[in-house]
């Protein structure tokens, strides 16, 4: 990688342990820059306020969990085992993240359009999409559903639940029985009958 991209991703990697640390309003642009080993005029290269790193951060994150379900799911599994997985992932990174995606929902819902954000998860419902498409051909979901909505309504049935279990901290039950709940639920919604 070349040192602008670098610099970039050890600034972005710096305000995300920063920030989950000391929350973004006790955080300090000198915090990102010291934690990152850059120049202050270095961070402004790339950002123009502390603000400004959400959309960056919220991208990251999701590339993250992205990374680590391509690696993890294969064509060859059935989409109910891509699924768990996508479900498993999703309570990990949330667990590990919270604080953070905590600002990234309130910076990108004040301070972002609805576009932006979708422009962000455009990578990971064309993933989600495609795994769809294959179980539709395999005939293990219903062959009627939208496969765009149903993509955009799992991912934020699956966000929702892990948000309220670690961020909103309604857990009324186990995290293990969130998870088999919320699985059950939308494979019941899924199976052609």
């Amino acid at each position: 990688m070349n040192d602008k991209g670098d610099k970039y991703n050890r600034i972005l990697k710096a305000s995300i342990e920063v920030i989950s640390e000391k929350g973004l309003h006790k955080t300090s642009i000198s915090d990102i820059v010291k934690k990152a080993e850059v120049a202050q005029g270095t961070f402004y290269l790339y950002f123009s306020s502390k603000n400004a790193l959400i959309p960056a951060i919220a991208k990251n994150l999701l590339t993250i969990i992205l990374d680590n379900l391509k690696n993890q799911v294969n064509t060859d599994e059935s989409f109910w085992q891509a699924l768990q997985i996508y479900i498993d992932e999703t309570f990990v990174l949330t667990d590990q993240y919270k604080d953070v995606l905590s600002l990234c929902y309130a910076g990108l819902a004040f301070d972002y359009s609805m576009e932006t954000w979708e422009k962000i998860y455009e990578p990971f419902y064309l993933w989600f999409e495609n795994l769809l498409i294959i179980a539709i051909e395999r005939g293990e979901v219903d062959s009627l559903i939208p496969i765009s909505w149903t993509t955009k309504l799992i991912i934020n049935s699956v966000e929702n639940a892990a948000e309220r279990f670690y961020i909103s901290k309604d857990q009324e039950m186990t995290c293990d029985d969130s998870k088999e709940a919320l699985f059950c639920f939308i494979q019941r919604s899924l199976i052609c009958k």
